[in-house]
């Protein structure tokens, strides 16, 4: 793992991945995490991927997340796309080269922000996997948030300061009462997806809890380029973490046709 310092108050962490065989130096799998996320909560999921594909990755941790930089401002209903334009932006224009082609492998919000950065950025992104996205605020998104606040609280989720440390109060409010702000709740980014030229593949399990299938169907619905989408079974909000081996053989099968 490295820090990257992509401006005077900001600085990522970052993970470099390489598998045992490479088929492709020019293409790159970039893989963001949930909100709440950080590297290590991927688990082998990025490392078991980039073997599958046999090309190189990078995770790396949003700021607030991990071992980056605290957040350094309150987030408003604008903070995916803030995340998408400026930090995902910076950090790849620091660390790769200007025709390396990426892949964005993203999950929960970073499923939203690779698709924000996808329909802002399309020079060089060759396409998006999309798990778990919000493209729009649901009822049953908030209604999701209710009992991990309540759980947070009781302190029964402690094992993220394992992942956060310090940061991790600071970093679940911003998540939990961002998207209970009345401005949030008209939060939509469906112009975005609009503007997207790259393949997506759009997957989310069946009984997800922050999200229903209407996401993948306005996915599909609003971007005009080719889309996939895959509702998973006896799958809830982690695809990668719960049916991992068929979140992988769903890309590999993906990514021949495109």
């Amino acid at each position: 793992m490295k820090i990257v310092q992509i401006s005077q108050t900001t600085s990522l962490a970052v993970k470099p991945l390489y598998p045992i065989m490479n088929s492709d130096e020019s293409t790159i799998l970039i893989f963001l995490h949930e909100a709440l996320g950080s590297i290590a909560q991927w688990k082998s999921f990025p490392q078991d991927l980039c073997e599958a594909l046999q090309l190189n990755g990078i995770i790396y941790e949003r700021e607030g997340h991990g071992n980056s930089s605290p957040l350094s401002q309150l987030r408003d209903k604008n903070y995916m796309h803030d995340y998408a334009f400026k930090e995902l932006s910076s950090l790849i224009e620091i660390i790769l080269s200007p025709d390396k082609k990426v892949l964005l492998i993203g999950h929960s919000d970073g499923a939203s922000i690779a698709l924000l950065f996808a329909s802002r950025y399309p020079k060089n992104v060759i396409g998006v996997v999309s798990m778990a996205a919000h493209v729009i605020v649901e009822d049953l998104t908030l209604e999701g948030i209710v009992p991990a606040v309540e759980a947070f609280e009781m302190k029964k989720l402690e094992g993220l300061r394992k992942y956060h440390g310090e940061k991790t109060n600071d970093l679940f409010y911003a998540w939990a009462k961002t998207w209970n702000l009345p401005s949030f709740r008209d939060w939509n980014i469906c112009n975005e997806l609009k503007i997207i030229n790259c393949p997506v593949l759009a997957i989310q399990g069946e009984n997800d809890q922050y999200g229903s299938e209407k996401q993948l169907l306005l996915i599909q619905e609003n971007i005009p380029h080719k889309t996939t989408l895959k509702l998973i079974k006896n799958c809830g909000h982690h695809p990668h973490l719960e049916r991992g081996l068929d979140v992988i053989q769903l890309i590999k099968d993906w990514k021949k046709i495109e």
